[in-house]
């Protein structure tokens, strides 16, 4: 059980460090009106959102 909430807990640190990297992108691609950048941070920060739900999950169930 322990090995699962270690898990869980890794998997949220790495999805926020994700996302921040993805708003980080997104700021830049928005002042450098760069199209392709900009869809690629919008993807980027809805995998780290499903990387935080995931995470979520294996911390509440434990599967």
């Amino acid at each position: 059980m322990a090995q699962k909430k270690v898990k869980g807990a890794f998997g949220i640190v790495s999805s926020v460090a994700a996302a921040t990297s993805a708003v980080n992108t997104l700021k830049t691609a928005r002042a450098d009106k760069d199209k392709l950048a900009l869809v690629n941070a919008l993807g980027s920060i809805l995998v780290a959102i499903t990387g935080v739900l995931i995470a979520i999950r294996v911390l509440r169930d434990g599967k």
